[in-house]
């Protein structure tokens, strides 16, 4: 196989980036991701990317916010009372918290803000609302 189809099993090295240039994620220091495509485990944009790239070709791409974790959305913040909290935490904003649900999963949070007897916790992707841009090295094509 010359070039990604969209169902093989690829070896790359990405950088992701935001729009002001921050570094969010990086392969390069460490094992090459490897991932076989069309199972869902990579975001749309990042997946599309990657079709008709060739082994050792670089190239950059920025994927649309739709096309990545989506919007923020208002209805993934909840209010929740300080007593609802475990008391050994002292929550702040940015804070990461992990709640369980009835299924026995867990879903990730963070601190949006603290008020006077309670939190806003965000349960949205940090990189929701976000376009994103990766620099792309494929590696293999497996």
């Amino acid at each position: 196989m010359s070039q990604v189809q969209g169902n093989e099993t690829v070896k790359l090295h990405y950088t992701g980036k935001l729009n002001n240039g921050q570094v969010f994620d990086s392969s390069v220091q460490r094992e090459p991701l490897e991932v076989k495509l069309g199972e869902g485990k990579l975001i749309p944009g990042f997946e599309k990317g990657l079709v008709d790239m060739k082994v050792n070709e670089k190239k950059t791409i920025t994927i649309p916010k739709e096309e990545a974790y989506g919007e923020v959305q208002k209805s993934l913040f909840q209010k929740i009372p300080n007593e609802n909290l475990p008391p050994e935490i002292k929550p702040e904003v940015g804070m990461g918290l992990v709640s369980k649900n009835p299924d026995g999963s867990e879903r990730q949070l963070r601190v949006a803000d603290v008020k006077d007897g309670f939190i806003i916790v965000d349960a949205n992707h940090p990189l929701a609302g976000q376009d994103l841009t990766f620099e792309l090295e494929l590696l293999a094509i497996k």
